[in-house]
């Protein structure tokens, strides 16, 4: 097997983080994320060729006290900081003696899981924020990071909290890797893999570098889906589990039903409750909401074109790949799996894979869609809204539903249609496209310039058609490589 490189990536991350080293006070950041998406390798690529002190909380279980969390953090304080271990019943006596550690000096510093640190202590923050006021932010070269995958609990008890009002220097959410970096994973074989197989394994995985770094290159992309998802004890066999339990905790069956609702494309909200027969306010919107911020889901706006304003209908769309791909197939053969008795054929043989495909494709577009401006030669300064767009039917107007579409300050509208295929794109596509423009309720003096996103290749008829103002292979995004740091 090829060597992969130790790090890959996140330079803009990077760029972010490294400005507060060049500060001449202490900083305290936060970075959330979802689980297994690189923030602690993140934080220690950062802190490389420092003093560093990481930290992590124990996963919640039904026997996790408050005091197994503080024991837990003992523990670690006395291995990194070279003190005796101590049986604290307080956190207020465990950063105290932490900061007597690190009062010079540039020091990095990360608690890991902070939520799971404080989940069963309601003083657990105001003693974090006791000790920043009063510790740790006296060492001008101190940098404090709170990091964890419970992103609804970093925003309510962090972010909106007033006891960390004006304290935090910096919010960073880590999101999937785009495409050139996900081609990283493919190492030394990466020229030689096609870019139809490489999206085959980021339809499961998407860009989650936890879910890449078990990639096997020299085997097929099917091959590799077999033994993480459909082979007892493969990675992302259970991992689902422990991603809802560990997160959502006692709301984990609700959060359940829910994505597996969006399963086969977006809803509105509303409809998303009368499938579930909930009532649409109150708890139902805060588990929406918190789905959202641990980016499991994605809520996308549509816009007014005459004004670029958002508006007010939208819909939520299942944003994460392996969980779909969890719920669509890996649950529905999981006790033969877990007996050892479930053979997998090909994904082809997998039940309505090519519609899954489609909206797994999509995924990975949308989530690189600063590369698809590139593409498009359009700056980001010049575009007013960009998203999935749709309209609703009425008795005036037809419904409308496009894949993505960007509005620039020059009243033009990219009308994108994404398309996976293990074929040649053919001119079926352009009455699709053309309809949906018929459709869509243009105010005058707009004009539309139709874009095809694919990337198995699209037939001659197609080019010859001079019918798309830009015809973007996905392929491509994988040749931009970056340099693994």
């Amino acid at each position: 097997m090829n060597k992969k490189p130790s790090f890959s990536g996140r330079i803009q991350e990077l760029a972010s983080l490294r400005r507060f080293l060049k500060k001449k006070s202490s900083s305290l950041i936060v970075v959330r994320g979802r689980r297994r998406i690189g923030k602690s390798r993140l934080i220690e690529e950062f802190a490389k060729g420092y003093r560093f002190y990481s930290f992590a909380g124990l996963a919640p279980t039904e026997h996790t006290t408050a005091q197994s969390q503080r024991d837990e953090f003992a523990r670690q304080l006395s291995e990194q900081v070279a003190l005796p271990e101590v049986k604290a019943d307080d956190w207020g006596k465990l950063f105290h003696l932490f900061s007597e550690k690190i009062q010079k000096g540039r020091v990095i510093i990360l608690f890991d899981e902070i939520s799971w640190m404080g989940s069963k202590d309601p003083d657990f923050l105001g003693k974090v924020k006791n000790a920043w006021d009063q510790k740790f932010k006296s060492n001008p070269e101190l940098i404090l990071v709170l990091c964890g995958s419970a992103s609804a609990w970093i925003e309510e008890n962090i972010l909106s909290s007033t006891g960390f009002l004006g304290r935090i220097s910096y919010t960073l959410t880590l999101e999937e890797l785009p495409l050139p970096d996900c081609e990283w994973f493919w190492g030394k074989m990466a020229d030689n893999i096609s870019s139809f197989e490489k999206l085959k394994l980021l339809a499961v995985t998407g860009g989650v570098p936890k879910y890449l770094e078990e990639i096997d290159p020299t085997i097929s992309a099917e091959e590799n889906i077999r033994q993480l998802c459909f082979k007892k004890g493969g990675l992302l066999v259970d991992e689902f589990d422990h991603l809802f339990s560990n997160i959502f905790q006692r709301k984990s069956p609700l959060y359940q039903e829910i994505v597996k609702k969006l399963t086969y494309g977006s809803k509105e909200p509303v409809q998303l409750a009368r499938e579930l027969g909930v009532d649409l306010s109150g708890p139902f919107s805060e588990s929406l909401e918190e789905l959202a911020f641990s980016g499991f889901i994605r809520r996308d706006y549509t816009w007014h074109i005459q004004t670029g304003q958002d508006s007010k209908l939208s819909k939520f769309r299942l944003s994460d790949n392996y969980v779909r791909f969890y719920l669509r197939y890996i649950e529905k053969f999981r006790t033969k799996i877990d007996r050892g008795g479930f053979e997998f054929k090909s994904l082809m043989s997998l039940p309505e894979w090519n519609t899954i495909m489609g909206l797994q494709f999509e995924n990975l577009v949308l989530n690189n869609r600063k590369l698809l401006h590139s593409s498009l030669g359009v700056s980001q300064e010049d575009i007013i809204s960009e998203n999935p767009f749709y309209q609703n039917r009425t008795t005036k107007k037809p419904g409308c539903q496009i894949d993505y579409m960007v509005e620039t300050r020059f009243n033009t509208l990219y009308v994108c249609e994404i398309k996976f295929s293990k074929n040649l794109i053919g001119t079926e596509v352009i009455s699709e496209v053309q309809k949906k423009i018929e459709h869509m309720s243009r105010p005058k003096g707009f004009s539309c310039r139709p874009v095809l996103i694919h990337v198995n290749g699209v037939s001659d008829d197609i080019i010859d058609s001079c019918y798309f103002a830009s015809i973007v292979d996905v392929g491509d995004y994988f040749r931009s490589k970056p340099k693994p740091k």
